[in-house]
């Protein structure tokens, strides 16, 4: 176990979930952070060489990629070439379980990863259940009753963040190195319409999922202020959903943490004041 930890984003949905965890065991934590606030947070931004400084005094690394573009290793691997030089012996990567080793996105850096680190492990979630209570669809969900995707009826196995969290600390805690990936998944693979239905039964409102083209979620995106060419990227995700890809449940979280993930259902009913107008 590391002297201390860095957490990067450690104020986001994985990050402020994984600093607490590993405060709960005793471990020194660091927060890399663009808006430094409290003492622990340290300056960083992947798109700054000097925020390598905020891998000082630490041996291990929560490591979660930038959300604004998509050239993660030629960004990335300058900063964790830095940390490797300053004594980081272990890196966790959050990565998704749709970017295989070696592809696009964090997949490249996943891969920069198993061939040069010492200590390393690779997290590849499957999608948030926080997406309908933090991120794109909490809004909709509140003053819409909708849920917009272009995944059709395909099946997701939705994770919670919380289980994503303890399997990272799980990684960052062993007396061993893990040195391999993991596939997370939430207990159930669930459809856009599943989780329109649960949120109904919770909520006691209709919420229905409004299905629409790859095309037209990308269009939506962008309304909603992000570049053309990432907004296409995310909606392509849906997209690739839609083949059935994501219809899959792993037993990922128990064997890192040894307790089963939540379901969606009852992440629905302790974040049902999300949804109220």
């Amino acid at each position: 176990m590391s002297d201390r930890v860095l957490v990067i984003g450690g104020k986001g949905t994985t990050g402020q979930r994984v600093a607490r965890r590993l405060e709960a065991t005793g471990a020194k934590v660091a927060i890399g952070t663009r808006r430094p606030i409290d003492a622990r947070d340290r300056p960083f931004d992947w798109a700054d060489l000097a925020s390598v400084a905020a891998f000082d005094g630490c041996s291990a690394a929560y490591v979660v990629a930038p959300t604004d573009r998509t050239d993660h290793l030629e960004v990335m691997r300058p900063i964790l070439e830095g940390a490797m030089a300053r004594g980081v012996c272990r890196f966790v990567l959050l990565s998704s379980s749709l970017l295989e080793r070696g592809g696009s996105m964090m997949g490249g850096v996943h891969d920069w990863l198993a061939g040069t680190a010492s200590e390393w492990a690779v997290l590849r979630p499957s999608w948030f259940m926080q997406n309908f209570s933090e991120g794109p669809h909490a809004r909709t969900v509140r003053d819409e009753d909708a849920i917009y995707s272009a995944t059709g009826r395909a099946r997701v196995g939705f994770i919670d963040a919380d289980d994503i969290a303890a399997a990272a600390v799980a990684c960052l805690t062993s007396s061993e190195p893990f040195n391999d990936e993991r596939i997370l998944t939430g207990p159930e693979a669930l459809s856009y319409e599943d989780t329109a239905g649960i949120l109904s039964e919770v909520t006691g409102r209709t919420i229905r999922h409004v299905a629409l083209s790859t095309r037209e979620l990308a269009r939506r995106f962008e309304t909603q202020g992000l570049p053309p060419d990432y907004a296409a990227i995310l909606a392509g995700l849906d997209d690739t959903i839609r083949t059935g890809v994501e219809d899959r449940t792993t037993d990922g979280v128990a064997r890192l943490t040894g307790q089963a993930p939540g379901s969606f259902r009852d992440f629905a009913k302790g974040n049902v004041g999300r949804w109220q107008a």
